[in-house]
């Protein structure tokens, strides 16, 4: 075919070779601002995508301005298309961009592995590509598809998914997906592979594949297999060796071995191949950059990236050329890639996008939500790997009043990538894009384990002490410390290619294995290991029998790391891949069969389920659901729809769980009013499951606006019960785990009055009541309803203004009182009271908690126009206790009390707690996007 005939096969505008040549590199530049040499080769060389490092990336704003200026550079330069802007952003320790305000944190790969959650994952890459796109970049180098075939002496560490092929594809194409919904381009990498190289020591000689293809093919290859065949846009061929049977390659992005045939015709990728930074100081002492930049573009490579030295930078562009010039390199070739990486801007850019970038505003929007992911995403991930002598959390090993030790490596910054010191020509390793010395994006070592301990400091009462070791080993000043302190935590951060760390550490917990008391006694002190980067430091010792890992160490890693030492939050991460296999088969969840509430068929069971689980409530503690039982649930009301779910055996009809479900057609709200496992058959996931199908139920729900853990009505749970501190905790953290958040909370109580026939109110209450421009009455039926239905709209408050219809219909048994101002009748607060013969009663055990004759009041409302709130109330509450008192009762429950300030309104009226709860809300959009994947 004739030159003119293949230039006919591109778009108008690309007849000219250097403007096709152009398009085929990536290059940076040094700085934060635009340099002479980046425009020199946007302006001359028509270069068509600029790759962006922590070193010129200094704020989202920045970047944001940056990015605008070279794609405006290009566009007036007369570029056809915009450039392509690409970065590393694999989070844990890599990511190009940072900025406290306005880009958020997220686990490293095997740190969202390690939560076992692929919707995670996809969520996470969202989040993070979202971020990208709003500052201008729409190339994101990524997903990292390598296999920990070897996890020992890895440099990729937690980058990866793990060691397990299969896991390690499932998470790399989640992530891929993701990335391209977010609308970012991907680039996966490092095929074939840096999960098992095998180093010879001198900078200028390359890492070396010694596996064979057929290893390779089962093991290594697969998660990048997979990605191709779900649509992996690019592909980032790396700058290793391979040396095997019937492979013997020296460079493999230079390589039509590993390009043309492995990748192009076995594995039959049809995307954008890229090649490794050709300024690795192994290739340029080899072979040169001009040779280099030939052989990638025969080899196969589409774009061949140049990282940041403009003379090398002009070295390869030049040898590009002359190899087409001289007939080394086919024109059919470079237009092909050309044709590839046009195709690659089509999918993610266009000018409007390139010159318009969302920007700070999109950022500040997004802010909320993926902060609430970050913290998701660290609690999900920290890992217990072991806890033999069950030191967690620490209030088991140390009391209040004594020291803690915590004792760190001194470490380089966290390290955008472990393979990118090539750059300063200090690394046999290839470049990976991301500049090892960045100092913006992550803290110092030192500096963020000193936040730790003030962490750690600000969780206890007792002192931390902290110091740091090195490769100089235990000194006089550590076995000091940990002869005065009563716990020692020690830090270790990729032990394996530290070694230092490996040996301090044994000789720590020899220390604290070998103490003894005055008398001689031999005394363990307790010693917990924490892993802040790969989690293989002690993975297999078990000699090290508490091992933590958290997989990077950015400030809110360690953030989660606090909590779960201190019991604030239950850890369910796990080691991702084969190692720790089996603990994973027996931490994974099952899932239960979840079937629907059969009244006739469920009823006596859960009965039985009820009165184990109130058998098995602490000694001394008052269970919440005393007077409970199996019609409590059934409201059978024409605006609630309810739905309950068991699990149960199938053989012996036997509940193992039960959850209430209900939606209020009135305020549009889903709520869980009770999720209740047999105290035996807990952590089997029958809870998971059950709350799993609740809210899928509940979504289906027309007219549905938030979700409610806790109800009014029935007022069994009003929410989280708070009486046990550490069993609130624990209930807390595992609600959170599955999406609600717990952190906005509201306090909700039920109260009771003792000793009603000898109560007074207190002095001057009823002088007030009588000089306030309101009166009271106590009304009964439905003659009253729409004057009082009309005032019961002023609260938005799931289940209220249901109790006031059952109340309207239940005279005599149920009364309204009202408080009304005396001009024009207008209501101005109402509560509902009752006895234990209403069929409300049925659906409130409160009122049976206290096992005397009782009257029940609940669900005050008092309008926005009342003036005193506290007087109105405190006169509905003393017109009910009035009247109660006249029915004989000696005691009064009030339910439903909204513990943010009711709560002192009451205490002054005798009232005292007896039950407290927290109620959860949430929008429904947060269960339609969680359930939508």
């Amino acid at each position: 075919m004739a030159p003119m005939e293949e230039d006919m096969l591109l778009p108008p505008g690309w007849a000219d070779l250097d403007r096709q040549m152009g398009q085929l590199f990536m290059m940076g530049f040094d700085g934060t601002t635009v340099t002479p040499q980046i425009r020199s080769l946007i302006e001359d060389y028509h270069l068509g995508s600029v790759l962006l490092t922590a070193k010129n990336l200094k704020s989202a704003e920045e970047t944001t301005r940056l990015v605008l200026e070279l794609q405006t550079i290009a566009r007036d330069a007369g570029h056809p298309v915009p450039l392509l802007i690409a970065l590393d952003q694999e989070n844990g320790g890599v990511n190009s961009l940072y900025d406290e305000i306005y880009i958020r944190q997220f686990p490293s790969a095997m740190g969202i592995a390690a939560t076992g959650s692929k919707s995670l994952a996809h969520e996470v890459a969202v989040a993070t590509a979202q971020e990208l796109k709003a500052v201008g970049v729409n190339w994101i180098l990524g997903p990292v598809l390598d296999v920990l075939t070897n996890v020992r002496n890895q440099p990729l560490g937690v980058r990866t998914a793990g060691d397990d092929p299969q896991e390690a594809s499932q998470y790399g194409v989640q992530v891929m997906r993701g990335y391209q919904e977010a609308g970012l381009v991907t680039c996966g990498k490092h095929f074939p592979s840096y999960g098992n190289l095998e180093f010879l020591g001198s900078d200028t000689d390359v890492p070396i594949i010694t596996e064979s293809l057929e290893q390779l093919s089962l093991s290594a290859l697969v998660p990048f297999r997979n990605a191709i065949t779900h649509g992996l846009d690019a592909m980032m061929v790396g700058g290793v060796s391979m040396s095997s049977a019937g492979m013997n390659v020296m460079h493999a992005c230079l390589s039509d071995q590993v390009v043309d045939d492995l990748l192009r015709k076995d594995l039959g990728f049809q995307g954008v191949v890229v090649s490794e930074c050709l300024e690795m100081e192994a290739l340029t002492h080899n072979i040169g950059v001009g040779g280099g930049t030939v052989m990638a573009k025969n080899a196969g490579c589409d774009v061949i990236i140049i990282c940041r030295s403009f003379p090398v930078q002009q070295e390869a562009i030049n040898g590009l050329k002359l190899g087409v010039e001289n007939g080394i390199i086919g024109r059919p070739r470079i237009q092909q890639s050309l044709r590839r990486v046009l195709n690659l801007k089509a999918r993610c850019t266009s000018w409007d996008q390139a010159l318009t970038p969302p920007g700070l505003l999109s950022l500040t929007q997004m802010q909320p939500s993926h902060t609430s992911l970050s913290t998701r995403a660290y609690n999900g991930s920290i890992s217990v790997l072991r806890d033999k002598r069950n030191f967690l959390p620490l209030s088991n090993v140390i009391d209040a009043g004594e020291e803690l030790l915590l004792l760190t490596p001194l470490v380089k910054p966290l390290p955008a990538s472990a393979v990118s010191q090539s750059v300063s020509g200090n690394s046999h390793f290839p470049h990976d894009s991301v500049s090892w010395d960045r100092t913006a994006s992550v803290m110092s070592g030192e500096s963020v384990f000193k936040e730790l301990g003030r962490s750690l400091s600000r969780q206890r009462s007792g002192r931390v002490l902290h110091t740091s070791y090195t490769a100089n080993g235990v000194r006089p000043i550590h076995e000091d410390l940990i002869n005065r302190a009563s716990a020692v935590i020690v830090i270790t951060a990729d032990a394996n290619r530290n070694l230092y760390q490996q040996g301090f550490t044994k000789h720590v917990s020899m220390i604290c294995q070998s103490q003894y008391s005055p008398s001689g006694e031999r005394l363990e002190k307790p010693v917990i290991v924490v892993a802040v980067s790969s989690p293989y430091d002690f993975a297999m010792d078990p000699t090290i029998e508490t091992y933590l890992c958290t997989y990077d160490f950015t400030e809110t890693a360690l953030q989660a790391l606090v909590k779960v030492l201190y019991g604030d939050l239950t850890p369910t991460g796990a080691l991702p891949g084969s190692i720790s296999r089996s603990q994973k088969i027996h931490q994974s969840r099952q899932h239960w069969l979840v079937e629907s509430w059969n009244e006739e068929r469920d009823g006596n069971a859960l009965d039985v389920l009820l009165d184990t689980i109130r058998n098995d409530c602490a000694l001394g503690q008052r269970s919440e659901l005393l007077g409970v039982t199996s019609n409590s649930f059934l409201l059978r009301q024409e605006e609630i729809d309810e739905a309950h779910f068991v699990v149960r055996n199938s053989s012996t009809q036997a509940l193992y769980g039960f959850c209430a479900t209900y939606f209020f057609r009135s305020t549009g709200t889903g709520v869980i009013a009770c999720l209740i496992v047999d105290p035996a058959r807990r952590k089997l996931s029958i809870g998971h499951s059950l709350h799993n199908r609740a809210i899928r139920t509940l979504l289906q729900r027309k007219g549905m606006k938030r979700f409610q853990l806790g109800s009014r009505l029935p007022g069994i749970y009003l929410g989280i019960p708070t009486a046990n501190p550490m069993e609130r905790k624990r209930l807390r953290q595992w609600f959170a785990n599955l999406g609600w958040n717990t952190a906005l909370s509201r306090p909700v109580c039920s109260v009771v009055l003792h000793n009603l026939a000898s109560w007074s109110p207190p002095e001057g209450l009823a002088t007030s009541l009588q000089n306030a421009e309101v009166t009271y009455d106590l009304v009964y039926g439905w003659d009253f309803a729409r004057a009082i239905l009309d005032h019961i709209k002023t609260t938005a408050r799931q289940g209220v203004i249901d109790i006031y219809r059952m109340a309207l219909g239940g005279a005599p048994n149920c009364g309204i009182i009202r408080a009304k101002r005396p001009l024009d009748g207008v209501v101005l607060g109402s509560v509902v009271i009752y006895n234990e013969r209403s069929a409300l009663a049925e659906h409130m055990p409160a009122l049976r908690a206290v096992q005397t004759s009782v009257g029940g009041i609940s669900s005050p409302v008092i309008s926005p126009y009342a003036g005193d709130y506290a007087t109105v109330m405190q006169g509905l509450i003393l017109l009910a206790i009035k009247q109660i008192r006249k029915l004989k009762a000696n005691a009064v429950v009030m339910d439903c009390v909204d513990g943010d300030g009711n709560f002192d309104c009451l205490s002054t009226m005798g009232f005292t707690m007896l039950h407290s709860f927290e109620e959860v809300n949430c929008d429904a959009s947060t269960w339609t996007i969680m359930h939508s994947s």
